[in-house]
């Protein structure tokens, strides 16, 4: 069943059966069709933060609960976001007042690493300041949710050798005071999606929950047969996303000189019968996981290249592949550019290994 969302795009007329006219971001109810709707009879509620295109949301809502608010500072994102679960999130979480914020049973979010500009010896809840962590944190303690659920990069463990986490939890702990297990990494390849992905969980428990960090166990394994080739377009893709002659040359070249200077990094073509590398924005995250698709028969190039297209069948993946290494299910719509949903779905989260997650924690609150 889909929801209705509200799209707002500044200065586009439209016209009534009425004949009247008005611009769209004054007529703030043009409804259309959205694939998630929230649950109808939900188990649970919670809050999305750092919300990007929603992915920590589809595993929550998987598992019964009710989005109550959201909140993601890229406009593209937000579009993104709004086409598929019906809502626009708030911009900067920054400007948020945590007393807006409405009550919830589980604050979700995968906050950024930004660099902390103190690790004192306290590292306690000053020592946060400046950083999206402390945005965090203050909703907590407004708030009091039963339970929540962060995610960030696998660096966040050594970084500032380990002063940061330890930063983080000692403010989780010993000044929110939230039972706080201890954080686990976990590699989406286990979890369904072909690709390597490790991240840092941490999730906590208001102490009057009666949980005991010991009470709750991070997923084992579920299913770590999925490849490459899995997640495959069934049907040929377009020449666009299919290298040039020139830009393979420019790749081999830059692999070159970097191994000259002992640096191993570079393009990689990936085994299709195998697990792509971690999925990230830039190029980087496309010239590391490249395939061979060997379906092309039209080599007309339909963008504008350097060279001719090559013939041995090297491509990039496309948006949609990369949607589904994170777990996306394929009615998730995509309706920006490549560049963008590129960027998107790097940033975003393997919806699998989430909801494993989550499935476990909200055990120990409902």
């Amino acid at each position: 069943m889909a929801s209705n969302v509200l799209i707002m795009e500044e200065n586009k007329e439209i016209k009534l059966e009425s004949g009247q006219v008005f611009l769209i971001r004054e007529f703030s109810k043009m409804k259309v069709s959205s694939p998630f709707p929230a649950p109808a009879k939900p188990k649970f509620t919670f809050i999305d933060l750092f919300a990007g295109i929603g992915g920590m949301r589809i595993a929550f809502q998987n598992l019964g609960g009710k989005c109550v608010f959201s909140s993601e500072i890229d406009e593209y994102a937000q579009k993104t976001y709004a086409l598929n679960f019906g809502e626009t999130p708030e911009g900067d979480i920054t400007k948020i007042n945590e007393k807006d914020v409405p009550e919830h049973d589980i604050l979700v979010g995968g906050f950024p690493c930004q660099a902390f500009s103190i690790a004192g010896k306290r590292g306690g809840f000053k020592d946060t300041r400046g950083t999206l962590f402390f945005d965090v944190a203050r909703i907590i303690k407004e708030k009091q949710p039963k339970a929540f659920f962060l995610e960030n990069v696998k660096g966040l463990t050594n970084h500032r050798s380990g002063k940061t986490l330890a930063t983080i939890l000692n403010v989780l702990r010993e000044e929110l005071g939230y039972i706080v297990p201890e954080p686990r990494v976990i590699n989406a390849k286990n979890f369904g999606v072909p690709q390597n992905r490790e991240r840092i969980f941490i999730v906590g428990f208001r102490s009057d929950m009666g949980v005991c960090a010991e009470d709750f166990q991070y997923p084992d394994s579920t299913d770590t047969t999925k490849c490459i080739a899995d997640i495959m377009e069934k049907k040929p893709v377009s020449v666009k996303y299919y290298l040039s002659t020139k830009y393979i040359e420019c790749l081999k070249t830059h692999k070159q000189r970097n191994e000259a200077k002992g640096n191993g990094f570079g393009y990689e073509i990936k085994d299709i019968n195998g697990v792509s590398n971690t999925i990230v924005t830039g190029g980087m995250g496309r010239e590391r996981n490249l395939i061979i698709d060997n379906r092309l028969k039209d080599f007309t190039p339909v963008t504008h290249i350097q060279g001719e297209v090559n013939k041995q069948g090297i491509r990039k993946m496309t948006p949609r592949e990369w949607a589904r290494l994170q777990g996306f299910p394929d009615n998730f719509k995509i309706e920006v550019a490549d560049v963008r949903a590129y960027k998107q779905f790097g940033n975003s989260v393997a919806i699998p290994a989430i909801q494993a997650t989550a499935e476990n924690l909200i055990q120990n609150i409902i």
